[in-house]
């Protein structure tokens, strides 16, 4: 593997990238979305290059190869034996939970979500009609994770799904194999779906912990199971739109698929390209990209936790940080520290406005200017309008 630079920062000004387009003709570093500023995998880069050499981008079917590697993938990481009926490509992760909240159930029903969480798993169940339950998480010693003893107090007669993130957007657990059988065990008791997002389980920074996909635990679960995968997280592809959906159950999948029909259309051909390149060649780059972000990740506890007013937890997976903000007692969190010249997810956006998500895939010189800015601000008390 030819030598990889994750401390350079790649301009990426001027290309209509959505994360700095936001702060466009400012100093304001764009830590919120989630990609990463790192440059794809050379596999990505080399895979791309080939297929654009060949010069003819027709419509595209699912390539055979691709639907094997996922199906080798599985069964490699995870003991997990698909089979390729089974996967449903789709151009992104959100349109797959829209799907899902369509598929099961008919209009006004109820969905689970914990909360905080991603905002599409509050949305999604709105676009669809439905409406949303949102469960409290709870913080056990430095883990959230769900309170499954209220989830389950929430369940009505008009209950059928339950939306859930595994390793969790924005706190960064991974569950534990215990945790998935209690939750397993509530959905079969009740009779309710799953749908699992688990676009981050390649991003697990504890080296003694796995990630496991709820599916997985038994062939009761995996009937009740959405699962959602992409390489977009992991290998910084999301711009090429690339996501699929693993359900073994027959009957779910054909609902899925006939939801899906004349409105989500198919992934287009550099991103199945991009696909197959990242899972193909890309798992020793991810290792050279985990035992950075781990890197990062341990800076930024360290310093972050120095910062008054400011708390953060150990992180299992992803490259987010959930920083409590509250003792800083600001009014307007995500302006103030925009005014200090960073850029981060306001928590109010994922159903709790006493923290703040930064993204920290990035070359640690920016991350380390954005902690110089961020305790700068609050030691100097930056005023906040």
């Amino acid at each position: 593997m030819p030598p990889i630079d994750f401390d350079t920062l790649i301009d990426r000004r001027d290309t209509a990238s959505l994360k700095w387009e936001r702060y466009r003709d400012t100093e304001i570093l764009p830590m919120w979305v989630a990609d990463t500023d790192f440059m794809a995998p050379p596999s990505v880069t080399q895979a791309l290059q080939k297929r654009i050499d060949h010069g003819v981008f027709g419509y595209t079917n699912t390539p055979a190869e691709l639907n094997q590697i996922i199906v080798e993938r599985m069964q490699s990481l995870y003991q997990w034996e698909i089979k390729t009926d089974w996967l449903v490509w789709l151009p992104g992760l959100v349109c797959g939970l829209n799907l899902a909240c369509r598929t099961v159930g008919e209009a006004g029903d109820d969905i689970i979500a914990p909360q905080p969480i991603y905002p599409p798993f509050v949305s999604a169940p709105h676009l669809s009609k439905r409406r949303v339950i949102q469960v409290p998480m709870k913080q056990v010693q430095t883990r959230f994770i769900l309170d499954l003893e209220a989830l389950e107090n929430s369940i009505t007669p008009d209950t059928h799904l339950i939306l859930f993130c595994n390793p969790h957007n924005p706190g960064g657990t991974v569950y534990r194999k215990e945790e998935l059988q209690q939750l397993a065990d509530i959905a079969k008791k009740h009779q309710l779906i799953i749908c699992s997002d688990e676009i981050h389980c390649d991003l697990i920074l504890q080296p003694d912990l796995v990630h496991i996909p709820l599916a997985t635990l038994n062939p009761d679960i995996a009937a009740r199971t959405i699962t959602l995968m992409a390489p977009s997280k992991t290998y910084n592809i999301a711009g090429l739109g690339c996501s699929f959906a693993i359900i073994p159950d027959e009957q779910l999948r054909k609902q899925f698929i006939n939801i899906r029909k004349g409105i989500v259309p198919d992934v287009n051909l550099l991103g199945y390209t991009a696909a197959i390149g990242a899972y193909q060649a890309g798992d020793a780059w991810n290792q050279k990209q985990l035992n950075y972000l781990r890197d990062n990740r341990d800076y930024l506890i360290k310093e972050i936790n120095q910062i008054p007013g400011l708390k953060l937890n150990p992180i299992e997976a992803t490259y987010l940080a959930w920083i409590d903000v509250s003792a800083a007692k600001l009014e307007n969190p995500a302006h103030f520290f925009e005014q200090a010249g960073v850029g981060m997810s306001p928590g109010r956006d994922f159903g709790d406005s006493n923290y703040m998500r930064l993204n920290f895939g990035c070359p640690r010189p920016m991350l380390e200017e954005a902690v110089k800015r961020i305790k700068n601000a609050l030691l100097n008390h930056l005023p906040c309008a």
